[in-house]
């Protein structure tokens, strides 16, 4: 998917608390081997490396606009490089520390994942995982109903975005079923005020809106933001706007 680092750092400060209390689960050993899953534009894997003393860290992203970023934090044990998940799982390389915030919500069949992911680690390894769970939220069903309506139905083959995004509790399931000796589940809700429905917008254009926009025809692009905007205008007259994010934060020691 082709991402804007501009349009996702309008929200900077509201995806950096997830961030942090993902960070608070991770046990802080000195000199391991750490990787980030989907990095973004490096900022928050510097963060996580300058938590870790002397760790070594390489955060991996598909996005060449949003690696564009990384130049500035890049360095004293700290590399990026452009790849997708699927292809660092298949290297046959491990690490102490498996981290992802907010990546593998785009990677589906988590059943199947969950435990790929686990085989990156080393004995005695740690996997820390954030990823939304809004995906029930007015915002997201509103993005499948416009796509379920013509003409965009037609133009996209029926197709709307599923959300691969388990229960909490069968995230928990799966770490002990691949034998996790330690592990921290829970969903929290992450309580945004945004200006107006318009910032509402700005925020899903970032993210979830972003697989439709590549499906649909350059033609039908802006037909369809214009009827999304004017749903959540509809929905959300006030000002400011209340947005109560959900997302899973979970860590295991394997």
């Amino acid at each position: 998917m082709v991402w804007n680092p501009v349009v996702y750092n309008k929200f900077k400060n509201e995806r950096f608390s997830p961030f942090r209390d993902l960070v608070n689960l991770v046990q802080t050993k000195p000199g391991i081997a750490i990787i980030d899953l989907g990095c973004g534009t490096g900022e928050l894997t510097k963060k996580l490396a300058e938590h870790m003393p002397d760790a070594t860290v390489l955060g991996i992203d598909s996005s060449k606009e949003m690696l564009q970023e990384t130049r500035a934090f890049a360095g004293e044990g700290l590399a990026f490089e452009c790849c997708t998940i699927e292809e660092k799982i298949d290297s046959g390389k491990t690490w102490d520390l498996v981290f992802s915030h907010a990546a593998i919500q785009w990677l589906a069949n988590h059943a199947a994942l969950l435990p790929r992911l686990i085989s990156l680690l080393n004995k005695g390894g740690q996997l820390a995982i954030q990823i939304p769970s809004n995906h029930d939220h007015f915002t997201h069903t509103l993005l499948h109903d416009t796509a379920s309506s013509e003409p965009f139905c037609k133009a996209l083959n029926g197709w709307t975005r599923f959300s691969p995004v388990l229960a909490t509790e069968a995230y928990a399931k799966i770490f002990f079923d691949c034998g996790s000796t330690d592990m921290t589940v829970y969903e929290k809700v992450y309580p945004h005020v945004l200006k107006n429905a318009h910032a509402l917008y700005e925020w899903v254009s970032g993210t979830a809106m972003i697989p439709y926009m590549e499906r649909l025809p350059l033609n039908l692009r802006q037909s369809f933001t214009d009827a999304y905007q004017k749903r959540l205008a509809e929905k959300y007259t006030g000002s400011p706007v209340f947005y109560p994010f959900k997302r899973i934060i979970m860590a295991a020691s394997f």
